[in-house]
């Protein structure tokens, strides 16, 4: 069967159903569009993400194997339990979000170029002013030394990128999301595609099916009003 790499419009929010996906490169779905915010919301609600480089179009992806966090799988090493009572950490949410996306765009041009581009920058930063796109903020003697921010429209926390200056700040930075998703019963963390850093903090891969079920569950669920109301996060890890 041949497969079709649908080209989506400018002027309508239509995704084409996600097992339509090409299996090479895997998961690419269709192409074009633009990054609205309300076409990132109908996005994300469908299990869609967008990645591409700074001089690609854009392209929309729902690979056939997903990368997510289980919230009671999270693993805690002895580690990262000394990284706690080392750094004393103070935590925030949604105090700092420019700061981070920035500082996760940059880290990753100095290492290995990155898809945060000016695009997406822009994108992000209004979708988090309309509040659906949260960060999470690490915090020592005042500086920020680690963060990550994501999407939630429902039960589903999809994490777009982390960065760290201090070792093991961006993992401090997740132990808080779990917590912070277990204390609301949220349901999981989406990490999109696999690594070797997520897998060691005990994210696991699914089927693309089994995600989309797990997804449907999840949109139920409705996020509470202040969840993401900027704020300290008193007691995070205990």
């Amino acid at each position: 069967m041949t497969q079709q790499l649908f080209h989506l419009s400018a002027t309508d929010f239509v995704f084409p159903p996600c097992h339509f996906a090409l299996k090479d490169p895997d998961g690419l779905l269709a192409v074009g569009g633009c990054l609205s915010t309300a076409r990132l919301r109908r996005a994300y609600q469908q299990g869609i993400f967008p990645w591409f480089n700074e001089r690609e179009p854009i392209m929309w992806w729902a690979p056939s194997e997903r990368g997510i966090m289980e919230l009671d799988e999270f693993h805690i090493s002895r580690s990262l339990k000394k990284s706690v009572r080392k750094l004393a950490p103070d935590v925030t949410i949604n105090t700092a979000f420019e700061q981070v996306i920035t500082a996760c765009r940059q880290q990753r041009v100095d290492k290995e170029g990155t898809w945060i581009n000016k695009a997406m920058l822009k994108a992000y930063i209004q979708g988090h002013k309309e509040g659906f796109v949260h960060s999470v903020e690490v915090w020592q003697q005042g500086a920020l030394i680690g963060g990550l921010y994501g999407v939630m429209l429902n039960g589903v926390f999809c994490g777009e990128s982390m960065f760290y200056r201090t070792p093991d700040a961006s993992k401090l930075a997740m132990w808080a999301l779990v917590n912070w998703l277990k204390r609301h019963e949220a349901h999981f963390i989406d990490c999109q595609l696999e690594n070797p850093y997520l897998l060691s903090l005990g994210a696991k891969v699914i089927s693309r099916k089994e995600f989309l079920a797990k997804l449907r569950l999840a949109s139920h669920y409705q996020v509470p009003e202040t969840m993401w109301h900027p704020q300290p996060l008193r007691a995070i890890y205990d």
